[in-house]
C-alpha cells in the first residue's frame, strides 16, 4: 500500500509539472506567433517561403517546444489524470484519457512534419524556389490539419471531458472543472468554420486552466492517495 501511495503521488506531481510546462509553452508561443513572426501579413507562397528562410532557427525551436515537447508533456498529464479520475468508471473518464493521448500523438506528428518539411523545403529552395514554395504550402496544410488548424476537434473535447469527469468524481476542484468546461466548449466551437478564430480563445483560456490544474496535481498528498 505504501509503495502504491508513493507511486501515485509521484505520478501526480509529474503530471503537475507537465501541465505547468504546457502553460509555459502557450505563454511562449502566443507572443512569438502574433508579434515576432506575424505571418498573417505575409502574402503568397513565395512570401511565406522567404519568411520561413529568415526565421528558420527560431521557428524550428518554437515548433519543437509548442508541438513536440508540448505533446510529450500532454502524454504525462493525460496518464496522471487517468489515474486520478479512475475512481469514476464512467465512459467519460475513460474517453478523456484516450483523447488526451490521441491529441498528444497528433501534435507530435504535426511538429515533426513541420520541422522536417522546413529543412527539406529550404534545401530545395536553393535550386527550385517555385517548387519549394509549392511543397511548403502542401506540408503546412498537412501539419495544420494534424494540429487543429481546422478547429480544436480533439483538444477541445479532451478538456471538456476531463472537466466533466472531474465534476463527476469530485477529485478536482469544482471551480477548476467549470473553467475547463468553458474552455473545452470554446475549443469545440472553433470546429465550426465561421467561428474558427475561437481556437485562439481556447489557447488563452487553457493557460489559467493548466496552471491551476498543475498546482492541484503538485499538491497531491499521501493522505489523498491513500483515500
Amino acid at each position: 500500500m505504501e509503495r502504491f501511495v508513493r507511486s501515485y503521488v509521484s505520478q501526480q506531481r509529474v503530471g503537475g509539472i507537465a501541465a505547468l510546462s504546457m502553460a509555459a509553452a502557450y505563454l511562449a508561443a502566443i507572443p512569438y506567433f502574433l508579434l515576432v513572426l506575424d505571418d498573417r501579413s505575409t502574402a503568397g507562397p513565395a512570401g511565406r517561403l522567404a519568411m520561413l528562410a529568415s526565421n528558420q532557427a527560431s521557428l524550428t525551436a518554437m515548433t519543437l517546444v509548442t508541438y513536440v515537447i508540448f505533446g510529450l508533456a500532454l502524454t504525462a498529464l493525460a496518464l496522471a489524470l487517468r489515474d486520478r479520475l479512475r475512481g469514476n468508471e464512467s465512459p467519460v473518464a475513460r474517453l478523456s484519457a484516450g483523447l488526451g493521448l490521441l491529441w498528444a500523438c497528433l501534435l507530435i506528428a504535426s511538429g515533426s512534419v513541420s520541422i522536417m518539411g522546413m529543412k527539406n523545403v529550404l534545401a530545395l529552395r536553393l535550386t527550385d524556389e517555385a517548387g519549394a514554395a509549392s511543397a511548403w504550402a502542401v506540408i503546412e496544410s498537412i501539419a495544420d490539419g494534424l494540429s487543429g488548424g481546422c478547429g480544436e476537434a480533439v483538444g477541445g473535447p479532451w478538456v471538456l471531458l476531463v472537466s466533466w469527469a472531474g465534476l463527476a468524481s469530485k477529485r478536482l476542484p469544482a471551480a477548476l472543472n467549470w473553467l475547463g468546461l468553458v474552455t473545452g466548449l470554446v475549443g469545440l466551437v472553433s470546429v465550426v468554420p465561421p467561428l474558427r478564430d475561437a481556437a485562439v480563445g481556447f489557447g488563452v483560456l487553457q493557460i489559467p486552466w493548466l496552471v491551476w490544474l498543475g498546482i492541484v496535481l503538485l499538491r497531491t498528498g499521501e493522505h489523498e492517495a491513500a483515500a
